[in-house]
């Protein structure tokens, strides 16, 4: 019994995912093509996801890259392979953490954020009210969260990216002892330009599960102040899950188009 439960209810979520998913899809080509898309509100979401998160992504960044180059530095520096460091570390950055690292922790602050607001909503009634006035909830309130989540994880995985690229160099000099040329030509001559695009595409598709699965979670919101704490955690723990699986596939499929490009 209890796996038939789980089936059922991981088929309900993933049907309920999908539906969401092509639910939003249509409205924003539909405003898109009726000149109605709310400028305005997708702005705001962006400002309250992207910039307001800056501050986090860019501690996770830093971190991250100064991290790796003391990993990697002291063992390649012990082969008389230092000139291979900053390549490595960018390579990994791009590729893997700068996305994954970047994904998770706007999940823990956004996703969360995201279920609770619409949570309190749909406890309160206030999604019912907009269908009430003849307005579309997934077009008012899901498609700028979503588009927002999809694009801001976008920059800011470009800001990791970079923050990371920082710190290491500043490990790299201060406590490895390279020199800033020599990081940074292993940066250019081991890092491609289809490394840095397939992270950015992990981190779009990433932003779009946070956006997809906190407002799932905000709408299905049942039970009072302890259904939205309840939602609120479902849709971190939920997000995480779909992002470290989704990046199995993603690696795969972005390295076989790789593999067929350079040939």
């Amino acid at each position: 019994m209890i796996l038939v439960d789980a089936g059922k209810t991981f088929l309900n979520t993933t049907g309920s995912l999908a539906l969401l998913f092509f639910q939003t899809i249509y409205w924003t080509l539909h405003n898109l093509k009726h000149g109605k898309f709310n400028l305005k509100n997708l702005i705001d979401q962006m400002s309250r996801i992207g910039v307001d998160s800056l501050p986090m992504v860019a501690i996770t960044g830093l971190s991250t890259g100064a991290v790796l180059v003391v990993q990697i530095g002291y063992q390649f520096t012990q082969l008389g392979a230092q000139r291979y460091v900053g390549g490595v570390v960018s390579m990994a950055m791009a590729r893997e953490l700068a996305p994954i690292l970047t994904a998770i922790v706007v999940a823990g602050r956004v996703g969360s954020a995201i279920a609770a607001e619409l949570g309190t909503m749909k406890i309160t009634e206030q999604i019912d009210a907009l269908e009430t006035m003849a307005t579309n909830p997934v077009d008012y309130l899901v498609v700028p969260r979503f588009l927002a989540c999809t694009f801001m994880l976008f920059i800011l995985t470009i800001f990791t990216n970079v923050v990371g690229m920082l710190g290491g160099s500043v490990v790299a000099i201060y406590q490895i002892g390279m020199t800033l040329v020599t990081f940074k030509d292993s940066i250019l001559q081991n890092l491609k330009v289809y490394d840095i695009m397939g992270g950015l595409f992990k981190g779009m598709v990433f932003g779009a599960i946070i956006g997809l699965v906190g407002c799932y979670k905000g709408f299905t919101t049942e039970g009072g102040a302890e259904g939205v704490g309840k939602s609120t955690t479902g849709a971190v723990v939920l997000t995480i899950i779909l992002i470290l699986a989704v990046n199995y596939f993603l690696t795969v499929g972005i390295n076989n188009f790789n593999m067929a490009y350079m040939q």
